[in-house]
């Protein structure tokens, strides 16, 4: 029974974070990146099935085996999301017109930041950057 409950909840975390990631695609404010290892992370603990198709896709598999192979991803990618996150900072600061959150998105900004300069990365090889 409790095997069976914490399947279900892997597939929804994964669904849920899935769906955070692609909307993270359209939103600058959202990153994409951790949010489709999540959900690769859940699916890998719950369900081969759903696994194999999010590595199945063009967009997210490389990066997703690059990832849990040890490989980490893509620097160009990571120096990217970075520099999205601060974007995004900046414009939430700029919508949200009151000071006293400004620390906050600066707190938040820093840790996203954080985390992801502290992936593994690589090189890509430029093969491989013609290919997606």
């Amino acid at each position: 029974m409790l095997g069976r409950i914490k399947h279900s909840l892997l597939v929804v975390a994964g669904v849920l974070s899935l769906a955070a990631g692609i909307v993270g695609i359209f939103l600058p404010i959202m990153p994409t990146v951790p949010f489709v290892l999540l959900s690769a992370y859940c699916f890998g603990r719950s369900s081969k099935r759903l696994h194999n198709r999010l590595l199945a896709t063009r967009y997210f598999g490389p990066i997703i085996r690059d990832f849990e192979s040890g490989r980490g991803i893509p620097r160009r990618i990571k120096i990217r999301a970075i520099v999205v996150v601060w974007i995004s900072m900046g414009i939430s600061c700029w919508i949200v017109t009151r000071p006293l959150l400004y620390p906050l998105l600066a707190a938040i900004g820093l840790g996203v930041s954080v985390y992801i300069y502290r992936l593994p990365d690589y090189e890509m090889d430029i093969d491989a950057s013609e290919q997606s």
